[in-house]
């Protein structure tokens, strides 16, 4: 049938991504300072939002790679570009607002808020300038 024509493209592509998104998220919780997963847990909203924020953060260009990826490979080249940059945004945030992590693990959530929204923003830039 012509209609499921594409179906192994798409179900490479969303495996592919899927992993993607969840290699992104094994290495931003190893990367950060604080137990994420242990302090959402415990129902820390900061914690939360922050990572929230990172995942979309991430998410975003990725769908921006899907999109505009010529192949596969390419696909994931540019996927581990846009884990750089949200890794980077990270040390940012932590750079400008030095006990950002301390705040998250005590449920600050104006903290979590900040980082989650410097994730975002920056995976917001970074999926627009993916366009290639």
């Amino acid at each position: 049938m012509h209609l499921l024509s594409t179906l192994p493209a798409f179900l490479a592509y969303f495996a592919s991504a899927m992993g993607l998104l969840a290699a992104f998220v094994l290495v931003y919780l190893r990367i950060t300072a604080h137990a994420e997963i242990a302090l959402i847990r415990q129902g820390n909203m900061a914690a939360t939002v922050a990572l929230l924020g990172a995942v979309l953060g991430f998410a975003m260009p990725l769908a921006s790679c899907i999109a505009h990826s010529v192949s596969l490979a390419d696909m994931c080249v540019w996927a581990g570009v846009a884990l750089v940059v949200q890794l980077l945004a990270y040390v940012l945030a932590t750079h400008l607002v030095p006990r950002l992590t301390d705040g998250i693990d005590e449920g600050n959530l104006a903290h979590g808020s900040f980082l989650g929204g410097v994730s975002s923003v920056t995976g917001l830039i970074n999926a627009a300038c993916m366009v290639y």
